[in-house]
């Protein structure tokens, strides 16, 4: 059954347990012996510095708090498995008495772009975009607003996007991954 396709679904979890919740996942899995059903287990997280008393700390921050993402084949037993792991509420999007729903491609890439962009910050990668460019807001409040590129902070990856918004231009801070070319 190794050969079968596996996707992405999202397993709600109580919230603040997603971590505890991976690690009941990923031991009953192997303690069952289905580890070839199941290839990875993931909660998006972002590193965070927190200052406490004078102190800077270094702290995870969970992205989706109450989701735990897993990639398998959820075939058989395996759902039911899942579900009855402490912690675990359910899928997410899931039909009462229905099969878990796998999430779309679009939606894997952006999580996972989300999650490999905070575990890879300093690439230097090439910027996609020039000064003058028109862009599209993909993410975020001005989701689906057009704009023009002002500037581009190179350290920062982020572009200054100038949005037309109720008649009047307004600058907008947006990260690479929350604007898309518009051909």
């Amino acid at each position: 059954m190794t050969d079968s396709v596996k996707k992405w679904y999202v397993v709600r979890a109580i919230g603040g347990q997603e971590n505890k919740v991976k690690t009941y996942i990923e031991n009953e899995i192997a303690r069952l012996g289905m580890s070839d059903y199941v290839d990875r287990v993931l909660v998006p997280s972002e590193k965070v510095i927190q200052v406490r008393n004078g102190k800077k700390l270094n702290k995870e921050r969970v992205y989706f708090p109450g989701y735990v993402m897993i990639e398998a084949n959820l075939s058989g037993e395996l759902p039911h498995i899942i579900k009855s792991i402490t912690g675990v509420i359910g899928f997410l999007g899931e039909v009462k008495g229905g099969d878990p729903v796998p999430m779309r491609k679009s939606e894997i890439n952006r999580m996972l772009g989300k999650v490999d962009e905070l575990s890879v910050q300093n690439d230097n990668v090439a910027i996609p975009y020039v000064v003058g460019e028109t862009v599209k807001v993909i993410d975020g409040p001005f989701n689906g607003f057009d704009g023009t590129i002002e500037k581009i902070n190179e350290e920062k990856r982020k572009l200054e996007v100038m949005v037309k918004i109720f008649g009047r231009k307004t600058p907008l801070e947006l990260s690479y991954m929350q604007v898309e070319k518009i051909s």
